[in-house]
C-alpha cells in the first residue's frame, strides 16, 4: 500500500502554501479513469494504481483538514493525519458499490482527524457520549451561529441556546467553552459552578488510564466495525436513494429540499419521503448485519 515516503509532506519548514502547490500538481481523475484504478488496486494490489488514486485527493484531504482549524493543533500534523484517513480509504475502496472515491474517503479523512483530534486532548476525558463529542467538534460553529464569538465565558442566554441546540447540558456547555477557549489549562482551573465541596477542577476528570486501556480498544474497534457496517449496508439502497440520503443526512452541511427536488425535477414531499424510506433501510440493514456479528445498533 501507498506510504508517506511516496507522498508530499507538509511541514512547517517548507510551509503550507508550498505544500498546497505541490499536491494542485497531481491531476484529478475522470470517473473511467478511477473505476480502472480501483480495479487495478482490487485484483492486483497495484501499488502504482493506489498510489495514483492517494495523490489525486491529497487535496480533498487538505480541504477538510483546513475546517479543522482552531483545536490548537498543528496544522501540519491534522493534515497528515488526513492523508492517512485518505490511504484507509483507498485501501478499502470498493468501485462496484456504485459511488465515487471522494464520497467515500470524507468519512475516513473526518475520523482519522476527529481520533486525532480526541487523542491530542486526551489529557481532559472530554466526554464519551455522541452528544459531548458532538458538542467538542460542534461548539464554535455554534457560537458563530448565535454571534457570540467573544473570548471568555458565554452569557447565559447564550449557554442555553447551544445546549438545547446540541442536546448537552449548560454545564457541558461551559466547561466546553472554558477547554476550546483557553487551550491546556492547568489541572487546578475550576470548571464549571463551585459546589458544596468547593470548585470542580479539570485534575477530578482525569481518566485512569489503566483502567480504561481496553475499553478504549473496545470502543475503536466498534467503531471501526461499525464504519464497515455503514459501508456494506448501503449496498441496500438504489442509486437515487443513496444520493438523498448522504446529501441530506451524511454532510456537514446537508442540501435543503428545494434543491434536490429542482435537481431530481419531483416535489420536496417526495424527496422528503425517499429520504425517509432510504433512511429506514439503512437502520434495518445495519441491525441485520450487526445481528449477524453479535452487535447491537441502538433503535
Amino acid at each position: 500500500m501507498t506510504t508517506y515516503a511516496n507522498l508530499p509532506a507538509p511541514s512547517p519548514e517548507q510551509g503550507m502554501n508550498r505544500y498546497l502547490q505541490e499536491i494542485r500538481k497531481f491531476p484529478l481523475l475522470e470517473p473511467e479513469e478511477e473505476y480502472m484504478l480501483a480495479k487495478r488496486w482490487v485484483d492486483h494490489q497495484d501499488t502504482e494504481a493506489a498510489h495514483r488514486m492517494v495523490t489525486s485527493h491529497l487535496r480533498l484531504a487538505a480541504k477538510i483538514a483546513m475546517g479543522y482549524r482552531g483545536y490548537g493543533l498543528p496544522q501540519a500534523e491534522v493534515i497528515s493525519e488526513a492523508n492517512v484517513g485518505l490511504m484507509q480509504a483507498v485501501k478499502r475502496f470498493d468501485p462496484e458499490k456504485g459511488f465515487r472515491l471522494a464520497t467515500y474517503a470524507m468519512w475516513w479523512i473526518r475520523a482519522s482527524i476527529q481520533e486525532y483530534i480526541l487523542r491530542s486532548w486526551s489529557l481532559v476525558k472530554l466526554g464519551t457520549t455522541s452528544a459531548q463529542k458532538k458538542l467538542f467538534f460542534n461548539l464554535r460553529k455554534a457560537k458563530s451561529k448565535i454571534g457570540a464569538l467573544e473570548e471568555g465565558d458565554l452569557r447565559p442566554e447564550n449557554v442555553a441556546r447551544i445546549a438545547h441546540d446540541l442536546n448537552v447540558s449548560e454545564a457541558e456547555v461551559i466547561s466546553m467553552n472554558r477547554r476550546l477557549s483557553g487551550g491546556d489549562a492547568s489541572l487546578n482551573a475550576q470548571v464549571g459552578a463551585a459546589d458544596g465541596d468547593g470548585s470542580t477542577q479539570w485534575q477530578d476528570w482525569l481518566e485512569d488510564e489503566d483502567a480504561n486501556t481496553a475499553e478504549a480498544y473496545a470502543e475503536a474497534d466498534e467503531l471501526s466495525a461499525r464504519r464497515a457496517m455503514l459501508v456494506a449496508a448501503m449496498d441496500v439502497l438504489n442509486e437515487r436513494e443513496r444520493d438523498i440520503l448522504m446529501q441530506r443526512r451524511l454532510r456537514d452541511e446537508p442540501v435543503t429540499l428545494e434543491e434536490l427536488s429542482a435537481q431530481y425535477e419531483v416535489s420536496r414531499e417526495r424527496i422528503r419521503q425517499i429520504e425517509v424510506r432510504a433512511f429506514e433501510k439503512l437502520q434495518g440493514r445495519m441491525r441485520d448485519l450487526a445481528r449477524e456479528k453479535g452487535m447491537v445498533i441502538p433503535a
